[in-house]
C-alpha cells in the first residue's frame, strides 16, 4: 500500500535550489542562502564555528538564553568574549553596542538574537548592524523566531551570518533552517583554521560541494519531508504575502499585552515598552504571590492545547509565555489564552475584568 509521507519520488538538487532561492527572496537578500537539514541550532552553531576561533574579539548580546548559548560556543572557539547583558525585560540600543566598542575596539564580531521568543524581546538590528558596519565587525544575528513575524533584512541591516529557522512565526517545519553567507563571512570561514570541514557543522562543505559547483548535485540525501513542508509553508506566506503575515503577528501582540493589561489579577507584559516587545511571542510577569509555572498548569486545565508556558530555568517563578506564533497568532487564540488566564487567576483567589481585557484586545484587530 502506498503512503504519501513514505512513498514519494526522490527531491532533486532543481528543486532542493529553488527552495533556497525562496528562502532568498523572502529575506530580501542577494547573499548566498544554505538549507541545513536540521533544527536552527545546527545552521547558529556552524556560523559562529566557521568564523571564530583564537584571535576573534567578539560582542556577543545578551537578552535572553540564546546570547548566553552564543557565548558558550565563542569561548569553546578560542575567541575572546566580552558580554553586553542587558536585562530581559528589554531590548539593547544601539548606544550600548557603541559604548563596548569604545571600550573594546578590537572587537571584529557581533553576536545578537533579533527576536527572543524566551523573553519576549527585539532589539533594533538595523541600528546596530549600522554600527558593525562603521566598525567593520562581522555580524552574525539569530533570526529564527522573527522572521516571518517582522522584517528580516540582511543585506540591508548589513547582517553577515542570518540564521532562520521556520517552526514559530513562518508556521513551517522544524527539521531544516537556513543561513545567509555574505561574502566576508565566506573569506572569514576559509582563512580559519579551525573552521569544521568534513562535518555535519561545515558550511565550507556546502559551499564548495554545492554552491560552488553549481548546485547541481546535492551532497547527501536531504530531509525529504522536513523541505517539502519548508516549500509548502513558503508557498503559503507567498500567496498571502509576508507583510499580511506579519501585520497578523503584530496584531496578536499588541491584543495579548492590551487584554493583560485590562485583565487585572496583577499580572502585566513582562517586557515593559511595546516599542521592544516581539511580536512572536508575549511574555507575562506574575504578581508576587503567584508562581507562573503554577499559573500556566492552572490554565492549561482549560485548554492543554493553548500555546502558553512558564519561563525556562528560574523565570518559571515569574514568566508566563503565550507562543502566539504561526497559525495561533489569531484573534481567537489570543482570546483562549486571556480566557484561560483569568480562569487560572481566579482558581487562585485572584479577580480578574475579563470582558474589558477581551474589549481592549479586541480593539487592535483590523
Amino acid at each position: 500500500m502506498t503512503h504519501p509521507f513514505l512513498d514519494l519520488a526522490p527531491l532533486s538538487a532543481a528543486r532542493f535550489a529553488s527552495i533556497e532561492d525562496r528562502v532568498a527572496r523572502l529575506l530580501g537578500t542577494e547573499q548566498d542562502v544554505v538549507i541545513m537539514q536540521g533544527e536552527a541550532l545546527l545552521p547558529l552553531e556552524s556560523a559562529i564555528r566557521g568564523t571564530a576561533g583564537p584571535g576573534t574579539t567578539a560582542l556577543n548580546v545578551i537578552t535572553g538564553p540564546y546570547g548566553q548559548t552564543f557565548g558558550d560556543w565563542l569561548r569553546d572557539c578560542g575567541a575572546t568574549v566580552v558580554d553586553l547583558a542587558v536585562p530581559y525585560h528589554t531590548a539593547v540600543t544601539a548606544e550600548q553596542v557603541r559604548e563596548a566598542f569604545a571600550a573594546h575596539p578590537e572587537i571584529d564580531f557581533v553576536s545578537l538574537v533579533h527576536a527572543e521568543a524566551a523573553t519576549g524581546n527585539t532589539n533594533p538590528v538595523g541600528e546596530i548592524g549600522e554600527v558593525a558596519r562603521e566598525r567593520g565587525a562581522l555580524f552574525y544575528l539569530d533570526a529564527v523566531a522573527s522572521v516571518g513575524a517582522e522584517p528580516v533584512l540582511p543585506d540591508a541591516w548589513g547582517v553577515d551570518l542570518c540564521v532562520i529557522g521556520a517552526q514559530k512565526a513562518m508556521g513551517g517545519p522544524a527539521g531544516v533552517s537556513a543561513v545567509s553567507v555574505s561574502e566576508r563571512a565566506w573569506a572569514r570561514m576559509a582563512a580559519n583554521p579551525r573552521a569544521p570541514r568534513r562535518s555535519y557543522l561545515s558550511l565550507l562543505d556546502w559551499k564548495e560541494r554545492w554552491t560552488d559547483a553549481g548546485r547541481r548535485a546535492l551532497p547527501h540525501a536531504p530531509a525529504q519531508l522536513e523541505m517539502l513542508a519548508l516549500e509548502a509553508c513558503l508557498e503559503r506566506i507567498e500567496s498571502v504575502g509576508a507583510e499580511a503575515v506579519m501585520a497578523r503577528h503584530r496584531s496578536a501582540a499588541a491584543a495579548t499585552r492590551a487584554g493583560v493589561r485590562a485583565l487585572g489579577g496583577g499580572l502585566e507584559p513582562y517586557v515593559h515598552d511595546d516599542r521592544e516587545a516581539a511580536p512572536v511571542a508575549t511574555t507575562l510577569r506574575t504578581p508576587p504571590h503567584i508562581t507562573a509555572s503554577e499559573l500556566v498548569a492552572r490554565a492549561l486545565e482549560t485548554d492543554p492545547s493553548l500555546p502558553l508556558a512558564a519561563g525556562g530555568g528560574a523565570l518559571a517563578k515569574e514568566m508566563v509565555r503565550v507562543n502566539h506564533y504561526g497559525p495561533a497568532a489569531t484573534r481567537e487564540t489570543v482570546d483562549a489564552c486571556l480566557t484561560a488566564l483569568s480562569s487560572a487567576l481566579t482558581a487562585l483567589g485572584t479577580g480578574t475584568d475579563l470582558r474589558s481585557a477581551l474589549e481592549a484586545g479586541a480593539t487592535v484587530w483590523p
